[in-house]
């Protein structure tokens, strides 16, 4: 089999779930991030994928839906294992992809659920400590690797593909934030007495939808809601869902301190 990875990544969790999972079943196989401009030629090219994405409000991120549709053609005969990570639960995380991959004629393999720390660091309630964050990924870790094993003996697991995990999530998330992610989101804020116009959350938008005019940063209604703008910022002088900066969550951050 020729296989590849492809994830979306908006704050390095999801890149390490993904790369690791990937390497431990093929230390040769490539891995792209759907905002790489080859990601769609590596799928043309490929039989069996490792497909990752954050889970966010029991759903897909807009632009991890977006990339599907819009490239509905490429999934067509494809052997594709669906990982989703998330902060609290998620209920079908792994499903929501997987049932548009077969509606494009796409083989399921299996899915995959995994915690990770959360990103969102602007809202207290979800926010855990320093190591309680590295215990967190450490215990993903064990789990990737635990799922390698049984991969590499063709034996899939199935999480958040049956209809009770379709249930929950719907009933657990989806059903009370109907618009959160199934549109763009403008709600994204820069505290204008901080920010210094630096550009780094313009570079670095995976939506494109950060400008930096006269001084001054715009947005212009694309947000994704991926908190790589937020978690980068060296001023900390943006919100999204929050309006006080509780902390910026980066994977290295969590692994490499």
């Amino acid at each position: 089999m020729n296989m590849i990875g492809i994830y979306f990544s908006g704050t390095g969790n999801t890149k390490h779930c993904s790369e690791y999972l990937l390497r431990l079943l093929d230390e040769n196989a490539p891995s792209y991030s759907i905002e790489n401009e080859n990601a769609i030629d590596a799928i043309r090219s490929s039989d069996e994928i490792i497909f990752a994405y954050p889970v966010y409000y029991s759903y897909l991120p807009k632009i991890v839906y977006d990339f599907i549709v819009n490239n509905s053609a490429a999934w067509k005969d494809k052997n594709i294992f669906v990982v989703a990570t998330m902060g609290l639960f998620s209920g079908d995380g792994a499903g929501c992809a997987a049932r548009l991959f077969k509606k494009y004629g796409a083989k399921i393999l299996g899915g995959l659920h995994i915690k990770m720390p959360d990103c969102i660091g602007d809202v207290k309630l979800l926010k855990k400590s320093f190591e309680e964050n590295r215990k967190i990924i450490a215990k993903a870790d064990e789990k990737i690797a635990n799922t390698a094993k049984h991969i590499s003996q063709r034996k899939f697991p199935k999480n958040g593909l049956s209809f009770a995990s379709r249930l929950i999530g719907l009933l657990g998330q989806r059903l009370y934030f109907p618009k959160k992610t199934k549109q763009y989101y403008n709600g994204i804020k820069v505290d204008t007495a901080k920010c210094v116009a630096c550009g780094l959350c313009a570079s670095l938008c995976p939506m494109n939808n950060i400008e930096v005019k006269n001084g001054a940063v715009k947005f212009n209604g694309k947000c994704t809601m991926c908190y790589r703008c937020f978690s980068n910022c060296p001023k900390q002088a943006i919100t999204l869902l929050g309006n006080t900066v509780i902390e910026q969550c980066r994977f290295d951050k969590y692994k490499n301190e």
